[in-house]
């Protein structure tokens, strides 16, 4: 469709330019959590093209939801831009898709899709950039225009696949190979800034979590009574720090956990200390070293942290991210203790 050249940049610009999380998974084929990414439930209308190259790999048109939580296609855009080797690593035999000119690890391609092409491409958030329909034109795209003419058809998904609903005694085809943590602990601004240099953390965001309102705003959450409590989502690869580390090392030493509803000069339900758990695993692992901290005798009142189920996570406003790196010197009661 175009003849626009794409070429893979050279590692330094590729480290300078992409987050710790999208070089993980285009240079190294690490494999981000599920329903905790970025694209997975986009449903606006565009192109998908690969993050470190630019070219065009799939079209909103093409894109269904697959259960997986990770954004599913029938089909690339144009077959010639992704290519497929044979994976045999975790102890599977899988199809991995990679980008063709950028060379970029993208996901797998599985035989379990939606007719007519029977495919489903599992593709990582991390590997992909959006550009909306409206911008297509203006960044480079407009070749692409008339493919969104007209009334998209929604697209109707088989009843499982073998990433969503396994048949029993068989490996998940796609298992993340990434964790993440949802944490509070007062300002998030502060937090954020202390845990995106911890080594084995890959990404940080700054949201809401914990409460009963639906997508709330900072406006709504400031005032105490959302039930949600400013929050860190914490992306990091288990190999190089457990979800026990990040806690006893560096959570439970950023914040004072013995405060209720309060941090620094911040007061507030929204300010609580808590843990916001994603499974049974990250309960008892919480747990654990909770009470390891509690004798540690390093705190000398009772520690109040809450430990619940994670529930819904909102991402917060653009300007609340990476604030303190937007405002160096800006305002954080965060510091770590001995």
């Amino acid at each position: 469709m175009t003849k626009r050249s794409y070429q893979k940049p050279p590692d330094a610009e590729l480290r300078k330019r992409l987050s710790a999380l999208e070089y993980e998974v285009t240079q190294h084929e690490a494999t981000e959590p599920a329903f905790r990414n970025r694209f997975w439930d986009n449903h606006e209308e565009g192109l998908y093209v690969d993050i470190a190259s630019g070219e065009p790999l799939f079209s909103s048109r093409d894109k269904f939801d697959s259960g997986t939580g990770w954004p599913s296609f029938t089909k690339p855009i144009e077959t010639e831009h992704v290519v497929s080797k044979v994976d045999s690593s975790y102890g599977m035999t899988r199809v991995e898709v990679r980008s063709k000119d950028g060379d970029s690890h993208l996901g797998h391609v599985f035989d379990d899709g939606p007719k007519p092409s029977g495919q489903r491409y599992c593709i990582n958030s991390a590997s992909l950039r959006f550009i909306p329909v409206a911008k297509l034109e203006a960044e480079g795209y407009g070749a692409y225009l008339p493919l969104f003419g007209g009334k998209a058809s929604p697209i109707a998904a088989p009843d499982g696949n073998t990433c969503a609903t396994p048949e029993p005694g068989q490996t998940p085809g796609c298992e993340s190979t990434l964790d993440t943590a949802i944490l509070a602990g007062g300002c998030f601004w502060g937090m954020e800034d202390i845990l995106r240099k911890v080594p084995g953390v890959l990404d940080v965001d700054v949201g809401y979590a914990g409460g009963s309102t639906k997508s709330p705003t900072y406006e709504d959450v400031k005032g105490g009574r959302t039930g949600h409590a400013e929050s860190v989502r914490v992306t990091f690869d288990p190999k190089k720090i457990s979800y026990e580390e990040l806690l006893e090392k560096w959570f439970f030493k950023m914040h004072d956990p013995t405060t209720k509803n309060r941090q620094g000069n911040d007061v507030g339900t929204q300010y609580r200390s808590a843990i916001f758990v994603n499974s049974p695993e990250q309960r008892k692992a919480a747990e654990a070293v909770k009470k390891r901290v509690e004798a540690s005798g390093k705190w000398k009142t009772p520690i109040v942290t809450e430990i619940v189920e994670a529930g819904a996570y909102t991402l917060a406003e653009d300007y609340h991210q990476d604030y303190l790196e937007k405002h160096p010197g800006g305002y954080t009661c965060h510091y770590m203790r001995d």
